[in-house]
């Protein structure tokens, strides 16, 4: 039997009709927008099947990988502190903030702080903690937890933001989505440039180089690890890959397989505090590096559940979330486990207890679209099953090194496995089985196309059982056989140095021009082809019709300037500056690189360089020449300025949310254009 807590909330959620439109909705956009960017690769299944292995060999050995991320994360002069427990990663976390004197911290979306349950510890002493992604600031200030990984507020209508921005913020009452993204976009602006220190998660850690890797479409995630003067990162002990050609294999699924993009807005890849000379970036970074039971899991039988990148695919595909969101997964104690779906019905008991958590992996029909929708090829269907027979943890003490087992099943389902075991173990047996309930089917055709069961078996409570078939499967398709996947074991990759020269041929660089062309029109942004000493007019026509005839505001640069804009940039009409503020309309900047496909500009610090430029203002303006684009992605963030540099970013349009009923708004917390100069030599 199903615990009453968890009972009642299947009940709600099915009795509810906009839930289930909402969940409909959002399910039905992820699962085209992921099908169509994956359609796009022509070596789906070779990728999954690299991810497969990849991600594998960490979990295997990830005490080997843990203790070189560190080294490499110290030696770039971050603090690393190692958490064995939820306890004990909000005590270092607290004693960071308290060692500042910080009352308040501005948060972008990490799972690991539900998990711990952070913002009630950080509350509880006194911290404003804000909530800075759109989905998660609307649920906190509803004093809810998020419905879904990737969409927070799936499960909210317009009208109830609209509520509640007029009943917390005290807004005019509104259901226009872009007013009230503009609204959250002005509150928490003031938050990131005030807030004495920054909390993000980590999407993935670098062996190799000690990189930290931030995703984010919002700017968010850049604005809380780059503006204030601390920055602290959340990650747990499995987000790890061995070097930067893996974690740009990473990028290249993880997105397509969460919003169906080529490529989030902004990844952040973070090395270093500021370093001297430069003008932004946090003058501390400290990375708590989480393990809460993953170490003890990844010798268990449930260890192939590490291997997740948390991109939500799973959930969108499952038909029973798609039926429940995230709020009906409830433990025993009827509070919400921080995963949800398929994976988080796995990795809830994993981590957090077997014995309160393990009646959610009986939320699951075992259809296995869960793990064709894993870019992972995650076996979900058989770690449910590991679950449902007895593999887990208590809180604080994972899951022992056991073979499962059925002892934890109620007696009816005990007894059926049994019996359908002794069936199974021979084939007549079996064959004689299936000849009786395709007999079943028949004499039941007549009469009904259902047979009603009591309601205490689960069927008959919100649906009916199915008339069996008449014909076996194998009788419908004689001489069908599916050919097991072969998947090729992992070599980890070996960093080799990749050295942008910009010498491609005539003809190769003008196909990476027009593709890149392409593709950046077709992310939002904006493109103007023009000779470098055309640049300066075409500038001023843009600052004349941004600025209305006032004096502008202008964050500049000084690096890599073109020397044409020397006159322009200091003229009486601007004010250049170089320090972070909140006032200037358009921030100018030029780029590290640009990849063709995707389509992405690679910004780093340094000195000369203002990364909040490219963040900050409303528009903003960056300066490519074409024999800077090179193919793609793992050209791209491989190149000697990614690990040199304190803090690089991949920008790949303006910033945009679909928090808000999944529909697309553009100019969150980063710019609302950006507009590419591609200057032709």
């Amino acid at each position: 039997m199903l615990p009453k807590a968890f009972s009642q909330k299947i009940q709600a959620a099915l009795d509810d009709p906009f839930l289930q439109t909402a969940l409909d909705a959002n399910a039905e956009r992820r699962i085209r927008a992921r099908q169509q960017a994956w359609a796009e690769l022509p070596d789906i299944a070779q990728r999954r099947q690299r991810m497969h292995s990849l991600r594998l060999e960490v979990v295997r050995n990830l005490e080997v990988y843990a203790e070189q991320f560190v080294r490499k994360v110290q030696e770039n002069g971050v603090a690393v502190h190692r958490a064995a427990n939820a306890s004990e990663a909000v005590a270092i976390i607290l004693g960071i903030i308290h060692q500042h004197g910080a009352r308040r911290v501005a948060k972008s979306k990490t799972m690991v702080s539900e998990e711990i349950e952070l913002n009630t510890a950080l509350q509880s002493a006194g911290i404003e903690v804000v909530e800075t992604d759109l989905g998660e600031y609307i649920v906190q200030l509803r004093g809810e937890r998020p419905a879904h990984l990737i969409t927070p507020a799936v499960h909210l209508r317009r009208s109830d933001v609209a509520r509640t921005f007029s009943e917390k913020l005290g807004a005019p009452y509104s259901e226009d989505i872009p007013t009230m993204t503009a609204l959250a976009r002005r509150r928490l602006r003031q938050v990131f440039l005030q807030a004495d220190i920054g909390l993000s998660g980590v999407n993935f850690g670098v062996a190799e180089t000690g990189t930290m890797c931030i995703l984010s479409n919002e700017g968010n995630g850049r604005m809380v690890s780059t503006i204030p003067p601390v920055h602290i990162a959340l990650m747990g002990l499995e987000r790890i890959v061995p070097t930067l050609k893996d974690l740009a294999l990473c990028l290249s699924v993880l997105p397509r397989s969460a919003t169906g993009q080529k490529l989030t807005v902004y990844t952040s890849l973070l090395q270093s505090p500021r370093r001297p000379g430069e003008v932004d970036g946090p003058l501390e970074r400290h990375l708590v590096l989480v393990d809460n039971g993953r170490l003890v899991a990844s010798r268990g039988a449930l260890h192939e559940a590490l291997s997740c990148i948390r991109c939500g695919a799973c959930l969108n595909a499952c038909p029973i979330f798609r039926e429940l969101g995230g709020h009906a997964y409830v433990g025993k104690d009827g509070i919400q486990a921080p995963y949800g779906g398929p994976i988080g019905s796995v990795i809830s008991p994993l981590l957090l207890g077997n014995e309160n958590f393990s009646h959610l992996a009986r939320a699951s029909s075992l259809c296995g679209a869960c793990r064709d929708a894993c870019p992972v090829d995650i076996d979900l269907p058989g770690l449910l099953l590991r679950v449902r027979a007895g593999a887990g943890g208590a809180p604080g003490q994972p899951m022992p090194v056991k073979q499962p087992s059925i002892s934890n099943a109620p007696i009816p389902l005990r007894l059926g496995l049994r019996l359908f075991g002794w069936l199974a173990a021979s084939s007549l047996r079996f064959q004689l089985a299936q000849k009786a309930v395709g007999l079943m089917g028949a004499a039941l055709a007549p009469r009904s196309a259902w047979l009603r069961l009591p309601a205490f078996t689960g069927w008959g409570y919100s649906k009916d059982f199915p008339r069996p078939a008449r014909r076996t499967f194998h009788d419908l398709f004689p001489g069908l056989e599916r050919q097991p996947e072969h998947i090729q074991p992992f070599k980890m990759s070996q960093p080799e140095e990749s050295h942008f020269t910009g010498t491609a041929s005539v003809s190769e660089q003008a196909g990476l021009v027009d593709s890149f062309k392409a593709n950046w029109l077709a992310n939002g942004g904006m493109l103007v082809m023009c000779k470098q000493t055309e640049l300066p007019d075409r500038l001023r026509e843009i600052y004349k019709a941004k600025s209305g005839g006032q004096p502008l505001k202008l964050a500049g640069f000084t690096a890599d300037m073109p020397a044409c804009l020397a006159e322009f940039l200091w003229t009486e009409e601007l004010e250049l500056t170089e320090q972070p503020d909140a006032v200037s309309k358009i921030g100018l900047t030029g780029v590290i690189a640009a990849s063709a496909n995707p389509a992405a500009l690679l910004v780093a610090s340094g000195v000369g360089r203002t990364l909040w430029a490219s963040l900050l203002p409303e528009i903003h303006v960056a300066i490519v020449r074409t024999n800077q684009i090179v193919t793609g992605l793992e050209e791209l963030i491989t190149l000697p300025a990614v690990r040199e540099s304190s803090n690089a970013a991949l920008v790949t349009g303006p910033s945009r949310t679909a928090d808000i009923e999944m529909t697309l708004t553009v100019g969150v917390h980063g710019p609302r254009e950006v507009v590419v100069f591609l200057l032709s030599e």
